[in-house]
């Protein structure tokens, strides 16, 4: 299974075989889809079939160590295919995702505080923090803001596992074990953040556009949550 999201994460359209088929679920030999994980949702989308038939990929999801599709009809094994991404859903959560990172990255700098839980879905995103006064969020989103507005390049590589580890605050979400994996990929915004992380984001952080706060909300002694999304 070659796993195309990672290193392209504006591929939308893509040639692929059926691999395996159980029940409603399909792993194919190639996928863009994006299986979700780290609080972000799944793509969904559809595959065109050689005869035209167009089935809708309903629900990704990884399991062991496999990403399958929940398809809507059924394939056969082996049968050709060509994948095709609901973008707008993909790139709204994109544009989330990145702007999330910044959050987090000041979040940290500023406060030491941690992501202790979150979900990013194409209509909005929420995040915990281990903060003790929820209208320091505030300001950290009007200088999120600020950064995104930059046209900082967003950059993802790859480095041993070894390596990965020697950079300060690699993993910034409370009481998540560094990955096993021997090679990391590593999602960077050169001067803000550098953090391990599977998911697809923007090139430039001025795609991000603005975020736009909708709620804070205290959940408890050092736990506030807040729920955002960004401008269309």
């Amino acid at each position: 299974m070659e796993r195309l999201y990672l290193k392209d994460s504006y591929l939308r359209v893509f040639q692929a075989q059926v691999q395996e088929v159980v029940g409603e679920w399909v792993e194919l030999t190639r996928t863009a889809f994006y299986p979700g994980g780290g609080g972000l949702e799944y793509d969904t989308g559809t595959l065109l079939r050689a005869d035209g038939g167009k089935v809708k990929v309903e629900e990704v999801k990884e399991e062991g160590g496999k990403v399958l599709h929940r398809v809507g009809s059924p394939l056969t094994t082996g049968e050709e295919v060509r994948g095709e991404l609901d973008w707008e859903r993909r790139y709204k959560m994109m544009r989330l995702h990145t702007g999330s990172h910044v959050l987090a990255a000041l979040a940290y700098s500023k406060y030491g505080a941690l992501v202790t839980g979150g979900h990013i879905s194409p209509e909005y995103a929420k995040d915990d923090f281990n903060l003790e006064d929820k209208g320091v969020l505030q300001d950290l989103v009007r200088e999120a803001n600020e950064v995104l507005r930059r046209s900082i390049e967003v950059k993802v590589y790859f480095l041993k596992r070894e390596e990965a580890l020697k950079i300060p605050g690699i993993v910034k979400l409370a009481g998540r074990n560094p990955p096993e994996a021997e090679v990391w990929r590593i999602v960077e915004i050169p001067g803000y953040d550098v953090q391990a992380d599977g998911g697809p984001h923007v090139r430039n952080t001025a795609e991000v556009g603005e975020l736009v706060i909708m709620k804070v909300e205290n959940r408890g002694k050092g736990r506030k949550r807040i729920y955002y999304t960004v401008k269309p």
